[in-house]
């Protein structure tokens, strides 16, 4: 467990490790919405060939109470994971987005495209 917001590059070479190690082609991450693009951007310039990766998170924390969003982003993420081709995804509000076209919109409180 560590906040996002103080997550470093050597914390994400140890996700990255994992998920090239792992013998499991389909992996799914549980992350901080603060830097979640960043993580997903270092993994994908890892080229974890192979590998179908999703990270998803909530944008209002579970320890907030039943209102979090946690659950269905989780669950929307288990969907993608098991649908996508290969490659990195970030999966939030029930929509999925490649990690090279996403941003976190602050003011909306929703994940969205770039372009």
């Amino acid at each position: 467990m560590l906040d996002s917001l103080e997550m470093t590059d050597t914390d994400r070479e140890i996700i990255a490790h994992n998920c090239a190690k792992t013998a499991f082609n389909k992996v799914l991450i549980t992350h901080g919405t603060d830097k979640i693009v960043e993580t997903a951007t270092y993994l994908a310039q890892r080229q974890l060939l192979g590998k179908t990766i999703v990270l998803t998170g909530a944008m209002i924390p579970y320890a907030f109470g039943t209102s979090s969003d946690g659950f269905f982003n989780l669950g929307s993420a288990l969907a993608f994971v098991q649908t996508l081709s290969e490659g990195i995804y970030v999966a939030m509000n029930g929509r999925y987005f490649t990690w090279d076209n996403v941003k976190k919109n602050r003011k909306t409180g929703f994940f969205e495209e770039l372009s």
